[in-house]
């Protein structure tokens, strides 16, 4: 997935969180999610497979420390299916991406 792309879905997703779980104000995230967001660009820019880079969940590299990657975990698992209905489009791209993904994988662990 493309990383403007990556990083724009993470945001949509962890500003749902904050927003349904934190209750900042309009249109800010809490301190604890702000620095979520921040930890996952860095480590979004890091990635050693730029471009090519498979969601987190399928990657044999987890470079999140433990509690980051839990806290994302949570996140993701709150917001993915409420994302749908805000922002459609985004969350069947997302879908068909990690099914498309996810098939690629087996394939080449298939060989």
């Amino acid at each position: 997935m493309n990383k403007l792309k990556e990083i724009e879905v993470v945001t949509l997703m962890i500003k749902r969180y904050c927003r349904c779980k934190h209750h900042p104000k309009r249109g800010e995230l809490c301190l604890e999610c702000q620095q979520l967001l921040d930890y996952v660009k860095e480590r979004r820019d890091r990635c050693p497979f730029g471009d090519n880079k498979p969601f987190c969940s399928n990657c044999k590299i987890h470079c999140y420390k433990p509690s980051m990657r839990e806290k994302i975990r949570e996140v993701m698992r709150y917001s993915g299916p409420r994302i749908v209905l805000n922002h459609p489009i985004i969350a069947f791209r997302h879908l068909v991406e990690s099914r498309c993904e996810r098939k690629r994988m087996e394939k080449e662990a298939n060989k």
